[in-house]
């Protein structure tokens, strides 16, 4: 009897316990709505979130249309690659010529858009862009291009190739003001370029200011009627008999933390009020199709460990994670535990990992409460499941 104890007390006392497996909770993964865009009623147009290029839509046609004074962006863009400008930097000072000075009668016969601008009067760089955005003064676009790159052609050829090197290959640049009806462009193009004009910092400032002070001009009240409205902060008008209402758009808003620019463009629009009231509402509808997407909530429960002495602890999410998502991408999850023989509280669990569309979100788990040794009167009392555990 003596012997079976001193054989029977070590067995069960030391004997090592067999390893606990989880069983995993039932997750419902999140089914986000898809979204409804509220496009305007008449023309073409196009929108996309910078970041998400899955977002990119385009409603009407997808020709080459007008675009009117949107060409000014594009005029700008080239003059900055040959006479770039730092942020806060005025540039040089350009003399206006008499030949400059007669390009406001020159504009006003075809009813363009003028500033006055007097022979021997100087101006910096700086200033006459913000006077051609703007003001959309055509009269100091033809002057900046022509400084810029000596000639007419040489702009226009100049523009050619920009335009090529950004891929940007169903837009025409015939001259800088945007008058003449073929100076076109795609939608999707002037996404592109309504993005290359944020990449700007020289031209997103000018395009997002209200006003400006000009030396021998005065205030110059930048002519986009949404600047400053539902995030709205650039980019241009465009107005042609040819061409419609036109608007290079760009705003910004925040969705769970998280800020999203959109850039969209409208052509052919019927006015100026109705294509603002339009683009308030296509961004509205772009704005209901990002959704801040919550994944795990700290200390929520991914699945179970039950021991044979009756310990339970759960695998939690050790935060609060979320994810800004566009539109309805698939959500599927799966939760990857450690098996384990016994565990502290805190200590790593496993991780649950979240599939959202083409990305990967891995969430870390932890054990709620500690899982240990059941102690001598459970070894003793059980000895066919701890001989169980060391076969």
């Amino acid at each position: 009897m003596v012997a079976a104890v001193a054989i029977y007390l070590p067995l069960t006392l030391l004997a090592p316990l067999s390893t606990v497996s989880a069983t995993p909770a039932a997750i419902t993964d999140p089914t986000p709505a898809p979204v409804a865009f509220a496009w305007p009623a008449h023309g073409a147009s196009a929108v996309e979130a910078v970041g998400y290029p899955q977002s990119l839509a385009v409603n009407g046609s997808t020709d080459a249309l007008p675009i009117a004074s949107i060409s000014k962006i594009i005029t700008s863009l080239v003059v900055l690659e040959a006479k770039p400008l730092a942020l806060d930097e005025a540039g040089p000072t350009i003399t206006f010529s008499a030949a400059d000075a007669a390009l406001v009668k020159k504009y006003q016969s075809v009813n363009g858009k003028t500033v006055p601008m007097v022979a021997g009067a100087s101006m910096s760089e700086r200033d006459l862009l913000g006077v051609a955005l703007l003001a959309s003064a055509n009269n100091y676009a033809a002057v900046l291009a022509d400084w810029a790159y000596g000639s007419d052609g040489a702009f226009v050829t100049a523009a050619k190739a920009w335009l090529a090197s950004h891929g940007l290959a169903h837009t025409t640049l015939l001259e800088p003001t945007g008058l003449n009806p073929g100076n076109r462009s795609t939608t999707t193009d002037l996404v592109s370029i309504g993005k290359l004009a944020l990449g700007s910092p020289v031209v997103a400032r000018i395009v997002s200011t209200p006003s400006l002070t000009v030396p021998g001009v005065g205030t110059v009240n930048n002519g986009n009627a949404l600047l400053g409205h539902d995030g709205v902060e650039g980019i241009k008008t465009g107005t042609l008999d040819q061409a419609g209402a036109c608007l290079l758009f760009a705003a910004e808003f925040l969705v769970g933390g998280t800020t999203i620019t959109v850039v969209g463009a409208v052509l052919g629009g019927v006015d100026h009020p109705a294509v603002n009231a339009d683009v308030r509402a296509l961004l509205a509808s772009v704005k209901a199709g990002f959704h801040d997407v919550k994944l795990t909530s700290r200390g929520e429960s991914f699945a179970t460990y039950s021991t044979p002495w009756k310990q339970k602890a759960r695998a939690v999410a050790l935060r609060t994670t979320s994810i800004v998502v566009w539109s309805n991408p698939k959500v599927a999850s799966s939760v990857v535990t450690k098996s384990v023989y016994l565990a502290r509280k805190g200590s790593p669990a496993g991780q649950v990992v979240f599939t959202v569309g083409d990305q990967k979100v891995s969430v870390p788990l932890e054990f709620d409460r500690g899982l240990q040794d059941p102690g001598a009167w459970w070894r003793l009392t059980n000895p066919g499941t701890l001989l169980a555990a060391s076969r």
